[in-house]
Order: C-alpha cells, then sequence, then structure tokens
C-alpha cells in the first residue's frame, strides 16, 4: 500500500523517537550553545546511562539518563 496510510520506513520511524546528545543538552539548558555541549561531550564530562559518551550525536531515546555537571537527567517525551 502507498500513500498517507502506508507504514513509514523502520529508520524513519526510529529517527523520530530519538533526539542528539548536543541537542538534549542544549534544549534542556545545561549548556548554552552547540559549541560549548561539542566540547563538553568530546572532553569525556558528559554521562549516557552511566558510561562516559564522547560522541556528540549520540542518539538519545526514551529512558536514556545523562549526566552532567551535577544534573541528571532523564530523557522523556
Amino acid at each position: 500500500m502507498t500513500g498517507p496510510l502506508s507504514r513509514a520506513p523502520q529508520g524513519a520511524a526510529e529517527a523520530q523517537n530519538t533526539i542528539d546528545l548536543q541537542d538534549f543538552l542544549k534544549l534542556r539548558g545545561v549548556v548554552e550553545t552547540g559549541g560549548e555541549a561539542k566540547f563538553r561531550v568530546q572532553g569525556g564530562e558528559v554521562r549516557v546511562n552511566g558510561e562516559i559518551e564522547t560522541r556528540r550525536r549520540k542518539k538519545l531515546r526514551r529512558g536514556d539518563v545523562v549526566e552532567y555537571a551535577g544534573h541528571r537527567l532523564k530523557v522523556e517525551w
């Protein structure tokens, strides 16, 4: 089936349910700019689910926990 009732490709549905780590940090207000997010993430200052994460474009999903500078933030939407 094609048209508006057809199912979206698997990758498209997954993309709608994720957010990049750097965007999440900006959205939640723990960094002010994308440049700061890049610096903090690549510098090893951010943890995702308890592990140091250095990929600023790491895809976060609902339920992930991000820790940075004393903040513990759960991904929810």
